[in-house]
């Protein structure tokens, strides 16, 4: 599989219902409507960022669906550490973070029948070029010029990101190649995220609860420790929970 690419407003569900071939990927200089998980807005001015989204017609079950969402957090991070080198810290499912501060996130779209993906849309939102945040935002959200005092080219950055994530696509859709897939992403996402193992969190929902993340299960699930036993995160939000003093 091959990633193309077209400079335009970013897929919706309604391009693969109407047919949009396979591999496609959608370039946006701006939003007006960006959206992340739940009701949450995404911040994106003209010029700023990188906004995309990759339409995938992978031959997986629907069951597999959230391993294409993992191994696109793992492409950006790739692809951040190669353009700019910085390290960034992954937050199940696909947030990623430098510190505490947001600066990337991907949300997925998925259409399937019980036995088959028809189609999955995942979107990407990176914060390049934003010097400043409203206050609101300011100890919740980054970007790469933040961090570094400097801009990134948005191309070179895209180049990269669609190398990485063509890269995960193929390992995760090759025949017979799916468990040595997720094991990697597996493998990498134990290394490359604090999330993972030992953190205080809140699983947001509703019937929310608190606890510490205890890995991930074989299929890429969260597990969460908690009073009444271990929980395992099927969906909902998960942020850091500050002990009390």
């Amino acid at each position: 599989m091959r990633l193309g690419w077209m400079l335009r407003w970013p897929a919706r569900m309604a391009e693969g219902d109407s047919g949009a071939p396979d591999s496609m990927v959608y370039v946006a200089d701006e939003q007006t409507a960006g959206r992340g998980r739940g009701a949450h807005g995404w911040e994106s001015p003209p010029g700023s960022g990188l906004y995309m989204s990759v339409l995938l017609r992978p031959r997986l079950v629907p069951a597999d669906a959230l391993w294409l969402s993992l191994a696109a957090g793992l492409a950006v991070h790739d692809a951040v550490e190669r353009v700019a080198s910085l390290e960034a810290d992954l937050r199940w499912p696909n947030d990623l973070l430098f510190g505490r501060r947001k600066f990337c996130g991907i949300l997925s779209e998925l259409n399937a029948e019980v036995t088959r993906i028809r189609h999955m849309v995942i979107g990407i939102g990176i914060n390049v070029h934003q010097q400043q945040f409203p206050p609101e935002l300011r100890e919740l959200a980054t970007s790469l010029y933040i961090e570094t005092g400097r801009d990134w080219p948005r191309q070179e950055l895209l180049a990269a990101l669609l190398q990485s994530l063509d890269r995960e696509v193929n390992a995760l859709t090759a025949p017979r190649e799916l468990v040595q897939a997720t094991a990697s992403i597996l493998t990498r996402l134990e290394r490359l995220s604090s999330w993972i193992r030992g953190k205080q969190v809140y699983v947001e929902g509703l019937d929310g609860y608190a606890g510490v993340t205890e890995g991930l299960d074989s299929r890429g699930f969260l597990q969460i420790r908690t009073p009444e036993g271990v929980k395992t995160v099927y969906s909902g939000g998960v942020r850091e929970q500050k002990l009390k003093r």
